[in-house]
């Protein structure tokens, strides 16, 4: 999977975003800028070498030896097969997509969506696609800012130096937009398109509930022992996990036992079960 990765990102960026000179985001973005601004023979695939390499061998101790070594081979293949697609296979990605023509926001949307995948398979296989992350975690904390913060900084600031360097902002807005179109591609990958919902359910009739919803959705059920702040009264937690489909449903069966019950519901990234690997 890490090497389908590779190749999906490399497809994303040599077909869509680098023959019309958009930028993709972090290490990836920088290595496109010098490869356009150095003498020919340093290409994106060495930029992409000489510097994701080293970011990942300097986060060795924060991410471990097997993310490190995972890191590493992705970004071998990703350089590869932007070199391959590039200099050796019969494909013209010099002055314009082939896929795309010139025409720069749809270069931007699947370039973004494409590489967006290639680094969101990278990061579930347990990789990654970009050295900027390991950046964002080893300096994030000492800066006394999130490592989203640090990401998104370091990409608004790569896109302002590339405004100044080519002197012109038409490119670096359009990789604004290729910048979003990945960003939520790697969040649809990681954490599945359709997000489960977490309801806490904060009643005094918890055994009707639990038994009402146990027998509607055929799904497991925790409950915690709790004490009104206000009242000191002694309550029950309900946590319940459904998926979107099944929320108005819920809350209805809720209601109709309990017309006095707290409900707060909030998306779940990932649901895992005891007997999964």
């Amino acid at each position: 999977m890490l090497t389908i990765a590779g190749i999906i990102n490399a497809i994303g960026i040599t077909f869509f975003l680098a023959p019309v000179k958009l930028y993709d985001s972090g290490i990836s973005g920088t290595s496109m800028l010098l490869s356009q601004i150095t003498p020919e023979i340093l290409s994106l695939s060495i930029f992409l070498l000489i510097l994701n390499v080293p970011l990942f061998l300097y986060g060795f101790k924060k991410q471990g030896a097997l993310f490190t070594v995972y890191a590493i081979y992705t970004i071998v293949i990703y350089s590869l097969a932007a070199w391959l697609i590039t200099y050796v296979l019969p494909i013209d990605v010099n002055f314009a997509s082939p896929l795309a023509g010139r025409d720069l926001l749809l270069c931007a949307l699947f370039g973004g969506v494409i590489s967006g995948t290639g680094s969101g398979l990278a990061i579930r296989y347990g990789g990654a696609m970009d050295g900027i992350e390991v950046m964002a975690v080893i300096f994030a904390k000492r800066l006394g800012i999130s490592v989203g913060t640090f990401v998104m900084i370091y990409n608004i600031l790569l896109y302002i130096i590339c405004g100044f360097i080519i002197n012109s902002w038409i490119l670096p807005l359009y990789s604004i937009v290729t910048y979003a179109a990945a960003l939520k591609t790697v969040d649809f990958i990681v954490e599945g398109l359709d997000r489960a919902k977490c309801a806490i359910i904060i009643t005094t009739k918890p055994e009707e509930i639990c038994q009402t919803l146990s027998e509607t959705f055929e799904s497991g059920i925790t409950k915690i022992e709790a004490t009104g702040g206000y009242s000191n009264a002694p309550k029950t937690m309900i946590y319940f996990v459904v998926n979107r489909f099944q929320v108005v449903r819920m809350k209805e069966i809720v209601h109709k036992i309990d017309p006095k019950v707290y409900i707060t519901i909030s998306e779940v990234a990932d649901v895992f079960s005891a007997n999964q690997n």
